[in-house]
């Protein structure tokens, strides 16, 4: 049975409130209950951390030995946290970095991610589908 994080960053918890057009109308509480459906359907196990404080994210990210895999967004984090990147890197869990809007159609410092590189992979402007096409992959053993 594979276990997944979900760590998402800075400002995620106003999702449904903050700017609707680009981030939908689910919030994090929400998101997370199609999340933990869809984890129970293929038997794996979840869990969520939200934070907006970088220093709680790295935390998080060095909890995760031994998961099958990292979700994450980052937020405004993506663009500026060498720190996060390298929690990513030096913990050895596969992470997929999810985004609900496409960073790269955004303003320009929007378009570079830090954390991309530490990452297995990069989930862009699908929405919320991003979390659950990486908890997909997670999830049916496409990490191993």
């Amino acid at each position: 049975m594979g276990k997944v994080i979900v760590i998402n960053g800075p400002n995620l918890n106003l999702l449904g409130i903050r700017d609707k057009e680009l981030y939908g109308e689910k919030n994090l509480e929400q998101i997370n209950k199609e999340l933990q459906f869809n984890a129970d359907k293929h038997e794996c196990m979840i869990e969520f951390f939200q934070s907006n404080h970088e220093g709680e994210i790295i935390d998080a990210i060095h909890n995760v030995r031994g998961y099958t895999g990292i979700i994450i967004n980052a937020g405004g984090y993506t663009h500026t946290s060498v720190a996060i990147r390298d929690a990513i890197e030096a913990i050895n869990v596969p992470a997929i970095e999810v985004h609900i809007s496409n960073i790269y159609q955004r303003e320009d410092f929007r378009r570079k991610s830090i954390i991309a590189t530490a990452c297995l992979g990069q989930i862009t402007g699908l929405g919320w589908y991003g979390y659950l096409l990486a908890l997909n992959f997670f999830c049916r053993g496409s990490a191993q």
